[in-house]
């Protein structure tokens, strides 16, 4: 193209690879503003659309009641919230594109060629430009870059916890309010308040004997799989590691089919023990495996040893179940996880594990700190690398074990809730564990309340609900943030 080619206005930028492009100028062509806000609007329609559409099967005529009704419709609407000032606020305030905008290449930005900002982005009153990324580049706009001094990080984090804190808060009520019984808003308070009559209602009972010890046992489960999640990644240093990786899972699943198929173990209540069992065992093999030759545990012997044990406790696994049709049959509804049909006295006794795991596993964020600065520069440090490794594992198998033997097998939990933590709390362990730990109830509980409705009368496991939701949601993750260097 020669510039004598070039309409008035117009110029010219030259690419990295010497190539010449022609930069139009002014306002973007309609049909590309139309499409990205088309695609801007389907995001927040989206969660409104499948909100309404769960309001509606609740209706009254299919055993829905008020108050599922007004938590699943405040939860779209609180979603689409989100969404919005996500992909407008920051997205369009600060990079100058949302969702749709950043698909059709454009730029919207004030009437000095900057970023809009967060508010200003967010009021439709402000005036705005919108147009191509090629223009707004070649005439010198420039994304927002945010200063994360030490004061704005603290303030972000604090933020984060106390956002987490409220958002849990809402879903343990809606945990208690939501079930394939409808329970009035009368109903619930009276259930959870006191004084406790002597001679309880219906609502009493289910408020009560079932629906509290299921948000009970969701949020100790939930806050311990995130626990274990966060420490086995920092452990290992691999973005991709989950409790998993050490063969906990492997190891509870082949001691509860074992205690299936030898012992006539049915119940939920029968299988913790086994399963507790199962799951210290393989981890002791596993971090036994690692140290073999005299050295401290190193993230590549954990993986490794964790690999081969738990494809060996798979193999014995499937060959047991194959052997025998009733063992299938108990097996299967274990070990898709589960918070459902579990009772406080399946809680009860695991909370001194769960309570030790959450101690041990605090203890060790300030030690993974240092660890994570490599294992020469922490014990330049005088850090005692084994020490903090025994620790880590200790807390590992006694987090996920625990909830292992109480649900069953729940993925994805340890894996994707470091990730969503880290995008605010940055590397450092004080506060990444915490936040996981927030996070991995909030999730698990969100999921369990969605099981409850997605197949009235009937429920989804917690376990399933979570593979469907939340693997979409990490790999939209995956793809808007570049995993982590552990």
């Amino acid at each position: 193209m020669r510039l004598s080619d070039l309409a008035t206005g117009e110029a010219v930028a030259v690419r990295s690879d010497h190539t010449r492009v022609q930069v139009p100028r002014g306002t973007a062509p309609v049909g590309l503003r139309l499409a990205a806000a088309a695609v801007d609007l389907a995001l927040v329609a989206l969660p409104l659309t499948v909100g309404a559409l769960i309001v509606h099967s609740l209706r009254d005529a299919n055993g829905g009641g008020v108050v599922d009704r007004v938590v699943f419709g405040g939860f779209a609407i609180a979603v689409a919230t989100a969404v919005h000032v996500w992909n407008h606020g920051f997205g369009q305030g600060r990079r100058g594109a949302s969702t749709g905008k950043a698909w059709l290449g454009l730029i919207a930005r004030g009437p000095d060629g900057r970023p809009l900002g967060v508010r200003n982005s967010l009021l439709v009153a402000t005036p705005r430009q919108v147009v191509r990324r090629i223009t707004a580049v070649d005439e010198g706009f420039t994304e927002v870059v945010v200063d994360l001094t030490p004061a704005r990080l603290r303030l972000r984090r604090a933020v984060g916890v106390l956002a987490l804190l409220i958002v849990l808060a809402v879903l343990l009520l809606a945990s208690v309010a939501v079930g394939s019984r409808p329970l009035a808003f009368g109903e619930i308070w009276h259930g959870l308040l006191p004084p406790y009559d002597a001679n309880p209602t219906e609502a009493d009972l289910i408020v009560r004997d079932l629906r509290m010890p299921r948000t009970l046992l969701g949020l100790v489960t939930g806050i311990a799989l995130g626990l274990a999640g966060g420490l086995i990644q920092g452990h290992t240093r691999n973005p991709l590691a989950d409790p998993g990786i050490l063969g906990v899972s492997a190891g509870a699943a082949c001691a509860v089919v074992v205690a299936i198929m030898f012992l006539d173990v049915t119940s939920a209540g029968g299988y913790i023990w086994f399963a507790l069992a199962g799951a210290l065992i393989a981890s002791s093999v596993v971090f036994g495996l690692s140290t073999i030759g005299g050295g401290n545990p190193s993230p590549v012997s954990l993986v490794l040893g964790g690999a081969a044990v738990a494809a060996f406790l798979s193999a014995i696994t499937s060959a047991v179940v194959l052997l025998d049709q009733a063992t299938l049959d108990a097996y299967r509804f274990w070990v898709v996880g589960s918070v459902s049909g579990r009772g406080i006295e399946v809680l009860t006794p695991l909370l001194p594990f769960f309570a030790v795991g959450i101690v041990l596993a605090v203890a060790n964020g300030p030690g993974l700190n240092v660890l994570s600065l490599g294992e020469e520069v922490a014990r330049s440090l005088g850090t005692n690398i084994a020490l903090n490794r025994i620790l880590g594992i200790t807390a590992i198998t006694l987090l996920a074990g625990a909830a292992t033997a109480a649900c069953g097998p729940i993925a994805f939990i340890g894996l994707a809730v470091p990730h969503v933590a880290r995008a605010f709390t940055g590397p450092d362990y004080r506060w990444l564990l915490p936040c996981s730990a927030l996070i991995g109830a909030v999730m698990l509980i969100t999921c369990d309340i969605i099981g409850r409705v997605a197949a009235r009368p009937g429920e989804l496991q917690v376990g399933i609900v979570l593979a469907l939701v939340g693997a979409p949601f990490f790999i939209a993750l995956v793809r808007r943030r570049k995993l982590v260097t552990l």
